[in-house]
Parts: C-alpha cells; structure tokens; sequence
C-alpha cells in the first residue's frame, strides 16, 4: 500500500502552533499487596487440593496479558502445588493469540517472562482442542471446545485478573469465565464463542458455554487478580470452581472501583504512546478511551475524546496490531511493522473486523499532529485539549496541554512546563522556564 510521501502532504497542511504543556504525576491514593507470591501460596492452600491423589497433574493456565505481578504469581502458584507432590503443567489459554499457532504463544510467554525455566515445569502449547458437545444459546447452537493439554491433566487450575472487558458489559467480564472458556477452547473455541456471542450475547454466551466445561472437566479453581490504578496487584483471590461465575460479580466491581482512568472527562487529542496485546486484548482499554468501535455496544459517555494517534507498537505485541482500528490517526512506522497475519487471525476469530481498519496514515509526528489540529476544529493553542500518555496502563505519569490541565482532576500534581518540539519530524517534549 502506497501512502502519500511528505512532501506531498506539505503541500496540503501547515504546521500549527503548538500548546505550552504540563508534565504531571496522575497518582490517586492505592491500595497493594506487598508479597503477591506469598498471597497467591496462601489462597492455593484454600482451594480442594485434598481431593487430588498424590502424584496428580494439574494445569495452570496462564493468558497473553502483561499482568503485573503473573509470574511471581505463576511461579507461587507452580511452587505451591508441587511442594503438595502435584505435578504442573502450564497451558497457555489465550484462544487465538500469537498467530493461533503453539510457536507464537509460546513466543508471547516468552516476553512475559514466562517460560519453563522460570516456572520450573513444562509449558504445553498445544493448539488441539476436543469438543465438550453441543449448546444452544437463543436460537443457535455452538460446540464447546477444550484444550486437549488441558484435559490431559487430572486437574485444571486458571490464573488471571478479573477486569473490565473491552467488547462487552455484565456480571463477569474478562477473567476466570471468560479464560476457561475462550482461552482454553484455543482458536477453535475462542471463534465458536465469539460467532454466537455477536449474535446472542457475550454473558449469555460465555456462561452457557461455562455450563458444560464445570460439569465435564474437573476444574479446582481459579486464582483471581485485581489490580489497582498503577496495574500493582490489590488483591489475590482464590475462588471455587462451584463458585463460578458468581464470585467474579464482586471482583469485578472491586476491579471497577481501582482501574485506571483519564483525569479528563473530555480530550481533543488523545496521544499515545504505544499500543499491545500485552496492554489491552484491543491494543488499547476501550474502558479508558471510551471507543469500543463495536455494534452490539455503545461507546460511553465519558471520556469524550475527539481524535487517538497511535505512535507506536509494543515490543511484547510482536507486530500485532489488533485495535489499530480504534485509532484515528497512526504514523507509517506502525503500519510498516504490523503483521497482517496476526492482526487476522484475531479479527477472524473475533468478528470484530472494525479493530483491523488501518486508520489514516502520515509519514511522521509533525504531519499526524498537523492533520489532528485540523480534525479537532477550529483549532487553537489557547484552546486545545491535548493529552499524552505511555499507553493506557501507565497513566501515573502524563503530558497535557495547559488548556486541558486546567479542567483536569485534583489527583494530578504538576512536575513541570514543557514544550513539544520536533526533533527531524520525531514529536520530543523539552522542559520550558516559566
């Protein structure tokens, strides 16, 4: 794909004045676990370990998020079960991810940290899936389908944090259900779900399917992590597999009271910095940016943001660009690295074909600044609201115009004025005296 070169968008925009802006800390008070390991250790010690003979296999299955704390988390967990004379295998249970291919998933562990060396047991990458049999959600049926690795082993135990899912609203979201349904039913169940969830409902959908994986395979649980505003682990939580999916109702409004937001209710231009799965199963929280980009749901009302620039792509992501779709305005560096058939296999098995549309696409910072100042309308230094920040993970530290910071909420602490400067056409900012 050819996209216009500089000079020929020269020729159609000019430069706008920039804003003077302000570097500020973002940090609303938190709460923390100090040593997750040792709460992860504890909460195992609560699940039925007891009726599992000497010797048995379980599961750990662990997702493609960059969860804070998962492998000192993971490691515990592992550590725990072996020291009770288990044997662990771990199961990688993030659907479609890494291409749909034991490689890539193997590949995503890798830059989390996870990895056979540092968990100290087997990962078992398998694509395979068996069916469970047959549902019916609404009108339309779906098999449900299970990782074979997974159900090789005499016990299957889930590791994940329970948040706000990006494409859809209700008692659970993403977390243990969701996990135990889509990332281990591998590609294979992660596209039955998502086919009849577009048309029936994701809630209905997930916990339909949820039925028939608690009566079929023997599951001990789940271990459940709610993060707080810096993404640090607020709480860890063992939950019963008997008490699936109704104890994740009430993490999942913990986690809604501690997740991480915008200290404005309105932007109209939201820079950032990077996007990933590791970040966001979409690239980027549609919970903190306000687009889910989605028909079967409406955007929220707040933040209100006019136009999203995406710099960049993580280095953990891999080339996936799923969720560039959301983004308005991107920069030829990150349509150059996207790897299209990763990006696809998401998008196929999701339906969500609006988080593959390439958004538009300019040579450089300065002219993806100058064609957001136009998008904005009636533009003026005086008057924009510019933000930027990392991703939408790590907000404890943010960059806004003195327009926006002056509407801003009172968590935020001013570090210091600085000005955006182009550097070539790369966009720096540089501390200014006041």
């Amino acid at each position: 794909m050819n996209f216009p070169h500089a000079a020929q968008i020269d020729d159609i925009q000019t430069d706008p004045q920039m804003p003077t802006f302000v570097r500020a800390r973002y940090e609303p008070e938190i709460e923390a676990i100090d040593d997750p390991g040792a709460a992860a250790r504890a909460e195992v010690a609560t699940l039925p370990v007891e009726e599992l003979e000497p010797g048995s296999t379980v599961a750990v299955g662990v997702g493609s998020r960059g969860i804070h704390d998962m492998v000192p988390v993971a490691e515990a967990v592992v550590e725990e079960l072996q020291d009770r004379g288990f044997e662990c295998t771990v199961v990688p249970a993030m659907g479609s991810h890494g291409g749909a291919s034991p490689a890539g998933q193997l590949e995503i562990l890798g830059t989390l940290g996870i990895t056979e060396a540092s968990l100290g047991c087997p990962i078992d990458a398998r694509m395979d899936v068996e069916s469970l049999g047959e549902v019916t959600v609404g009108d339309i049926a779906a098999e449900v389908f299970f990782s074979t690795a997974a159900l090789e082993a005499d016990a299957v135990l889930p590791i994940n944090r329970v948040k706000a899912h990006t494409s859809f609203e209700g008692s659970f979201e993403s977390g243990l259900c969701k996990m135990l349904v889509v990332g281990f039913g591998k590609q294979h169940g992660a596209n039955a779900m998502h086919r009849v969830a577009n048309a029936a409902g994701y809630e209905e959908t997930i916990g339909t399917m949820l039925e028939t994986i608690l009566e079929t395979v023997a599951i001990l649980g789940g271990i459940a992590l709610v993060e707080n505003f810096r993404d640090t682990t607020a709480t860890i939580t063992a939950v019963s597999a008997g008490n699936l999916p109704g104890a994740e109702h009430e993490l999942l409004e913990e986690s809604y009271r501690r997740m991480a937001s915008l200290p404005a209710d309105e932007i109209d231009l939201l820079i950032l910095d990077e996007i990933g799965k590791e970040i966001s199963g979409t690239g980027m929280d549609t919970n903190v940016v306000g687009r889910y980009r989605k028909p079967t749901m409406e955007d929220p009302a707040f933040p209100d943001i006019t136009v999203i620039y995406v710099r960049n792509l993580t280095e953990a992501t891999k080339q996936n660009g799923y969720g560039i779709g959301l983004a308005d305005l991107t920069r030829s560096a990150v349509t150059d690295e996207i790897d299209l058939q990763k990006v696809y296999a998401n998008v196929l098995t999701s339906g969500s074909l609006s988080m593959a549309q390439l958004p538009v696409t300019l040579p450089d910072d300065r002219q993806a600044l100058a064609a957001a100042a136009t998008a904005m309308g009636a533009y003026s230094p005086e008057r924009a609201k510019i933000a930027w920040v990392q991703n939408t993970t790590d907000l404890s530290e943010i960059v806004v115009s003195e327009p926006l910071f002056d509407q801003i909420s009172a968590d935020v602490e001013p570090i210091g004025r600085e000005q955006l400067t182009f550097d070539g056409d790369q966009m720096q900012f540089h501390a200014v005296d006041r």
